[in-house]
């Protein structure tokens, strides 16, 4: 995208921000890599797809711009906030108050209902939604006392879904969330994402090896071998519904 030196108009801040970001594991002798002077924003409401194979650094920058990891150099920034420069409880603080998580498996209770594993979060969340309502806005109204093990895969997906809404959250971050699905069920996950980052302006970032799911996207970062390897705007989304893989 060209930038016109000419404009008056102010950009727009980012609503999380990695600059230089750098994760090295070891083990014994050996150092991998992961990821190597990531710089990255995103900004608020947008719906940005994180595309890469199997090893290319996805979920180590996922895990590093939600809190649940630090990088080996290079800063992550909340609002202005260096949560780089925080201890583990400012984290903590973070990834409770201000980020979804959403994983490839669901990790629901299985002793609780719909209703349950939901209130699990909106019990220690700031300003929580009912889990009635985040239940709903997944469109799962009319599973509220089901136990997981009497839902299909998909609807468990979509309760973790709403769990993960149900707090209100900032920034909505999903690793692979269609990984363990079919292409049918997995288009209504993506079409319950979609929904709550139009419904609540939540920004939102999928990480895929998919390349299908790209053009549900505005924005699309492409990663390799641990670095951003290019970025790309969609001039339209297109609707989870309109996807077949």
């Amino acid at each position: 995208m060209t930038v016109d030196p000419s404009s008056t108009e102010a950009p727009r801040p980012a609503t999380l921000s990695a600059r230089g970001l750098t994760k090295t594991y070891r083990s014994g002798e050996v150092e991998v890599r992961a990821l190597s002077e990531v710089d990255l924003d995103l900004f608020a409401g947008e719906f940005v797809v994180l595309l890469g194979a199997s090893g290319s650094g996805k979920s180590t920058l996922l895990n590093l711009l939600g809190g649940l990891d630090t990088p080996t150099s290079g800063t992550v920034h909340f609002d202005g906030y260096e949560l780089t420069a925080g201890d583990d409880a400012a984290l903590t603080r973070f990834r409770r108050d201000f980020v979804g998580f959403v994983f490839q498996f669901y990790n629901l209770i299985a002793s609780l209902t719909a209703r349950e594993n939901v209130a699990l979060v909106t019990e220690i969340a700031r300003n929580p939604m009912p889990p009635e309502e985040a239940l709903a806005l997944v469109g799962l109204e009319d599973r509220l006392d089901h136990f997981p093990a009497q839902l299909s895969g998909g609807e468990q997906q979509r309760v973790a879904i709403a769990r993960a809404i149900a707090k209100r959250p900032r920034i909505l971050l999903c690793d692979e969330p269609t990984g363990a699905l079919d292409s049918q069920t997995g288009v209504l996950v993506l079409e319950a994402i979609e929904h709550v980052n139009r419904e609540l302006g939540t920004t939102t970032a999928i990480i895929t090896h998919n390349s299908v799911t790209a053009a549900m996207a505005d924005r699309v970062i492409r990663l390799a071998d641990g670095r951003i390897a290019g970025v790309e705007e969609n001039a339209e989304r297109r609707d989870a519904r309109s996807l077949s893989w």
